[in-house]
This record gives C-alpha cells, structure tokens and sequence, in this order.
C-alpha cells in the first residue's frame, strides 16, 4: 500500500534539501523560479499535500517559549480623489470589521493604499513578497479596479465589493437585490403605493443595476403599486429630480442623499405626513430619516473570514470557481416615514352588524 508523501521523502526525490522544498511550496525565501515550478509538479504528481495547520503549529513550537503565532494579512485599498467623501466612513467601518476580526483569529493585519506617497502596484507587490504577506483584501474602489499586475500566483484574495474581473477574485459585498425588495415590501406595508427611485448612474452600475433590477421587478409584480419610472442621472441634479416628482408624484421616494428631503418639501411635500423619504445607504445620510444599513463591518469580518480560510488551506493563485457571498443590509427606524401602526390608526374601523 503506497505510503503519504512527506516533505522530507520530496526532497530526497527531488535531490534537493528539505528548506529549499518547503520554501518553493510556501512561496518564500529566494528559490529560483524553475525550480519552484519543479517542486510544485513533482509534489502535485506524487500526491503530497502540505498541512498549513501543522506547519503553523511547528512553527510556533519552533519559537520562544510564550509567544504567539501571528500572521500578517494586507488590506489594500486605491487613492481615488473622484470617490464621494461620504464612502470614507464606509471604509472605516470595513476595517473595523476587518481588524477586529483578524485579532480574534491570531492574525495582524496592515493596510497599504496604492497611489498615495508612490506607492504602485509593481512596488506594493514588491513589499508583500519581502514581509512574506500571502493573504490580500482588496477594499472598494468607486471605479473599475484593476490589480492584475500583482503576482496572484502568490496570494489569496478577496474583494470586499461587488464587481471584480482584473483579476477575478472571491467576493464579500451587500446583497442590493433583496435588500431593495426587502425595503420596497416594508414601504407596502406602510401604506405607500407610489414609490420613486431617484438613483446617480454611478450608484446604480457599481452594484450592476442591482437596485433598479429590483425595483423594476417589484413594481411589476405587485398589483398594489402604482408604476413610477426610476429616475437615473449622471449627477445629482435637482432640477432634474424637481421635474420628475412633480410629474409623476411619487408618495415615498428612494435614494441614496437626504438632500432630496428639502427638495421634496420645496416641492410642497410634508414629510412624513404626505410624503415619505429613505436613505438607500445610511452613512450619506445628513439628517435623521429611515435609511439601510449596508452592514459594512459584517462585509469586513466576513472577507476576512474567507480569506483565513483560504490562507490556513495553503489556497494561493486565483479561484477557478470565483465565488460571491452576499450580506444582507438592516433596515434602520428614522422620522421620514410613516409607521404601519400610524396606517392602521388611520384606517376606518369596521362597521358593526
């Protein structure tokens, strides 16, 4: 019966010495390239399959008596003047899920933003190879991103967003779909037959028309809503959005600044009397009004999750089968509304027979 291969009956196979096995396995130290490759083939051919979980332990055997095994991940994010000030608390919120996790996991994590100080990705993948840093999270970038030029072949990645293709990776991000529908059948209850969404361009293809997908799809299937066409605009333009309400006057409107609440009160809209308001994203919010939380530190405890598990599997290079896990955002209590108790207290009581 064939035995398990170790590492040290690779190396005897290989003619080579058991650090400079271990090394090509794990991507470290200086091993040159070819041979790497060599030790890879040989050791996917014969069967071997390295333990992380054991290796781990050895090496915390190996060091001094009382101390405790840290690995170190990186949290990457882009330097992007265009993105809207207001994602910056949404990157805090990340990292504090991030960071608070990955103590809770024995890992440290640091965080390195490419384009600020001449930081390039060439440079960036340099530091990352020299600190020995296997496991990366790629932070949100209000534009396409583009991290092919990275080495993956040494890493284990996940973006915490949705859309990725340069390269395509795990991902962690809000599910926009059913939180939309999830919003949209509260606001039924509520008494709201006329809902409006008034999305920026931008919003709307950064989650891959997820919002007004679901929107679409609501209004289509419930026979209790009353179609209002969504309004999508480059910017956030007023005029624009003053002409539409007063056209099709939708009774709640949906969007993602709380500006659009004096805008509708200059309109003549009493909020919430007449007229309600929620914020699709409670952290562009500048005035109390109900509003979705996108769950950021869950999004940010979850990416770091995945990407343990696929450090502690030895998981380098890029998944053949890019996976999307999904969170989904709470609703949040705010005075833009009307409650469905205030509906039901409105509604006439029943006549007696």
């Amino acid at each position: 019966m064939p035995t398990t291969p170790t590492l040290r009956s690779l190396a005897r196979l290989l003619g080579l010495s058991h650090t400079t096995v271990s090394d090509a396995l794990r991507g470290a130290g200086r091993v040159d390239p070819k041979t790497v490759e060599r030790v890879r083939k040989v050791a996917q051919e014969s069967g071997y399959s390295h333990n992380p979980l054991a290796a781990n332990l050895m090496s915390q055997m190996r060091r001094s008596r009382g101390a405790t095994f840290r690995g170190l991940l990186a949290v990457i994010d882009s330097h992007e003047p265009s993105r809207p000030s207001a994602s910056i608390q949404f990157h805090r919120e990340l990292l504090q899920g991030i960071n608070t996790r990955a103590v809770e996991l024995g890992f440290k994590t640091e965080q390195f933003i490419v384009g600020r100080s001449n930081l390039t990705i060439p440079r960036l993948d340099s530091i990352l190879q020299s600190r020995g840093i296997h496991g990366i999270i790629l932070l949100p970038e209000w534009d396409a991103p583009d991290w092919s030029q990275l080495d993956w072949k040494r890493y284990a990645g996940v973006y915490a967003d949705y859309g990725i293709d340069r390269p395509a990776l795990h991902r962690v991000c809000c599910d926009h779909y059913r939180s939309m529908m999830s919003v949209l059948e509260r606001l039924l209850a509520c008494g709201y037959r006329r809902p409006g969404l008034f999305l920026q361009q931008q919003h709307d293809e950064r989650v891959q028309h997820r919002f007004s997908t679901a929107f679409h799809g609501f209004q289509q299937n419930q026979s209790e809503i009353e179609g209002v066409p969504p309004l999508i605009t480059a910017d956030l333009d007023r005029a624009k959005f003053v002409k539409w309400f007063q056209r099709f006057q939708p009774d709640v409107v949906l969007g993602h600044y709380s500006e659009l609440i004096s805008w509708m009160e200059n309109c003549g809209a009493r909020i919430p009397t007449t007229h309600g308001f929620f914020c699709l994203n409670n952290i562009y919010k500048t005035r109390p009004c109900a509003s979705l939380d996108q769950q950021p530190r869950e999004i940010g405890t979850r990416s770091l999750e995945l990407l343990v598990a696929q450090v502690q599997r030895n998981e380098r290079g890029l998944p053949q089968w890019p996976t999307t896990t999904m969170i989904p955002a709470q609703w949040v209590d705010g005075p833009t509304l009307r409650s469905v108790e205030t509906i039901q207290a409105d509604s006439p009581s029943p006549t007696g027979g």
